[in-house]
């Protein structure tokens, strides 16, 4: 907001609505600027819209990014325990290509679904898309690819996205745990709500959610979403406390994704992960 407030012709007509104090929502103000009748609305959340997509991409820096091993140890980590448990695919909210690389470490071939009838590959199911697309054949058309901007109300019917949240559903009504990591399931992800919402109503049984977080997020999820009455809370993972549960509160530091792979690997594969490239390095 700093930095859109610099652009020339920005902050006319919402000058008592655009201040940068704080902390914000960003995508509740997108959505606010595109359903009111403000002049150059598109202008001023296009500037928005660039400017988050700067900020993300910035911070995810070269340097940064190799430095980051825990999604390449998680599929790591899945790819020996394959025999127990069977990963059916991912799913994110995220822009970034983060994921895709972790795949591509571990060889794994990627499904992103852009069209319905590729077969073929682990799910990758990026449902607001990502900075790294470009374009796709779908129909016989290629066809630019934009992401799905921010905001709270998003368009997921058209091409692909219908195919890719069309997939993430058929892999919610038939997984049997879903391991939710560093997901706030706030009001923002309203599409995402209704998403899970729909599978549970399809299911013959109940959909384990593991929330792989700090206790107070766990706790957060827990108050606004009991009504699905499969999620667990981290302390309660794999039937008993991963950690301790001071780690796993934000005042006192730690990653509970690191410190749940952590846990995760001694108790299915302790033997093993000296031997491994990424999940070591969790220890």
């Amino acid at each position: 907001m700093k930095e859109a407030q610099k652009v020339p012709g920005f902050k006319n007509n919402v000058e008592f609505v655009s201040a940068a104090e704080g902390s914000l929502n960003i995508e509740l103000l997108i959505s606010l600027f595109s359903s009111n009748q403000i002049p150059f609305a598109d202008r001023k959340v296009t500037t928005l819209r660039n400017l988050v997509q700067e900020d993300i991409t910035k911070k995810l820096s070269a340097a940064r990014r190799q430095k980051f091993y825990l999604h390449k140890a998680l599929l790591e980590l899945h790819r020996l325990i394959e025999y127990r448990e069977t990963l059916q695919g991912a799913i994110s909210l995220n822009y970034d290509d983060i994921l895709d690389e972790a795949y591509k470490a571990n060889d794994m071939q990627v499904n992103y679904y852009h069209t319905p009838d590729k077969v073929g590959g682990l799910p990758l199911l990026k449902l607001h898309g990502s900075f790294n697309w470009t374009s796709i054949n779908t129909y016989g058309k290629r066809k630019q690819l934009s992401i799905i901007p921010l905001g709270i109300n998003k368009n997921y019917l058209n091409p692909p996205y219908n195919f890719i949240w069309g997939r993430a559903f058929e892999l919610l009504v038939r997984c049997d745990i879903l391991r939710i990591i560093g997901c706030s399931l706030n009001q923002n992800d309203i599409g995402l709500i209704d998403l899970l919402f729909k599978a549970h109503l399809e299911r013959v049984d109940t959909l384990e959610m593991q929330i792989i977080d700090f206790q107070t997020q766990g706790d957060w999820v827990k108050n606004n979403y009991g009504f699905f009455p499969g999620i667990v809370k981290p302390k309660d993972i794999e039937d008993a406390p991963i950690v301790g549960n001071s780690i796993l509160h934000p005042a006192n530091g730690g990653n509970p994704f690191k410190v749940w792979l952590r846990t995760k690997a001694r108790k299915m594969v302790e033997d093993e992960i000296p031997k491994t490239k990424y999940l070591k390095s969790c220890l």
